[in-house]
């Protein structure tokens, strides 16, 4: 199939260009799955930021197509524009429902964000139907003296790593089998956090987003955010566990971007904490080491699957979320209980 007899498919109403809610309920009609997901999210991030044209489509995938890192590769790099606009079009933006929040005036953020304590997770993991999860949890906060932290919305960014459906009810969390979803609670949990605090602070806040390649149904954002995220925030897209790859995804420039506007501090929250937090706060603490950026990780708004919160053989008799929490700060990544923004 030619990229024109592909997009003669997609463009389900004819008009010529490609709306991305042309190209899911496309994709989902072809049976798009695993095979596909790298191409759908070029496309979704592509359509994102505006419908796509014939002509730009029949480009995209010859580029694609051409390319030896195919959708991970040069095709990206027309996105960059987009990514590296000024701060007031790069931020996150709340969807019409909550468009009130951004009323609020800058010194009630203040206020509101010096009043407020940090709900403690430890809490919320108890409800995984196993208590040790929580006690786990609390001992990592108490013996490795992990404290609340406190930073400046005006000398900060937020990157939240792939609020997904598909790690609470996709495809993701399908994988797991008969205790999925005893395992994705604690992820759940943490998306509901991320949402109760982007709906608070998303536009005092400049937040961005990474999304993993998912077939079609797994790939939107959790059911907690899409009523939060407006439809046209861009991503990072990231195949795999660090944020740094593919280098064309525009993180590097979005992160430069930042330190020359004088954010000299970057926060990751998301999922999961074991994996693409821990490896992409490392890899991002190296890789901007000279620039001076630091590195923090919110633990408040950061979920990873309940077995990761309990003590393994694998680990040293420690659990994954322990260990990692441990390779973060002695590789440099600041480790918050929480972070206040103020």
């Amino acid at each position: 199939m030619t990229p024109n007899e592909l997009f003669d498919i997609l463009d389900l109403d004819r008009n010529g260009v490609l709306s991305r809610s042309e190209l899911h309920e496309a994709a989902r009609l072809m049976g798009w799955h695993w095979r596909e997901a790298p191409v759908f999210a070029v496309l979704d991030l592509f359509t994102t930021a505006k419908p796509m044209s014939r002509d730009n489509f029949i480009a995209f995938m010859d580029q694609i197509v051409e390319d030896p890192y195919g959708p991970y590769g040069k095709v990206l790099l027309n996105l960059h524009p987009f990514l590296s606009s000024t701060p007031s079009k790069r931020i996150a933006t709340l969807k019409e429902k909550t468009a009130d929040v951004r009323d609020v005036n800058y010194n009630q953020f203040q206020a509101r964000s010096n009043d407020k304590t940090c709900s403690d997770m430890a809490d919320l993991l108890k409800y995984t139907d196993n208590i040790g999860v929580a006690d786990t949890y609390q001992k990592i906060i108490e013996n490795m003296n992990i404290k609340p932290l406190e930073i400046s919305s005006h000398d900060a960014a937020l990157l939240i790593i792939d609020p997904q459906r598909s790690f609470t009810r996709g495809d993701w969390m399908k994988s797991i089998g008969s205790k999925a979803e005893r395992e994705v609670k604690p992820i759940r949990f943490a998306f509901e956090k991320c949402a109760q605090f982007l709906n608070e602070n998303f536009s005092f806040v400049e937040t961005m987003f990474t999304r993993c390649p998912f077939p079609p149904d797994s790939y939107d954002w959790d059911d907690t955010l899409a009523g939060i995220i407006a439809a046209g925030q861009l991503y990072f897209i990231k195949p795999g566990n660090c944020v740094l790859f593919p280098n064309t995804n525009g993180f590097r420039e979005w992160v430069q971007g930042l330190m020359d506007e004088g954010k000299n501090t970057l926060v990751m929250a998301g999922c999961t904490l074991n994996s693409c937090i821990r490896i992409s706060s490392i890899d991002t603490h190296k890789y901007f080491k000279e620039g001076m950026l630091q590195v923090v990780v919110d633990l408040s708004l950061s979920g990873a699957r309940a077995g990761s919160y309990m003590q393994s053989s694998l680990y040293g008799g420690v659990s994954a979320v322990e260990s990692a929490v441990y390779e973060m700060i002695d590789a440099g990544v600041r480790v918050a209980q929480c972070v206040r923004w103020i």
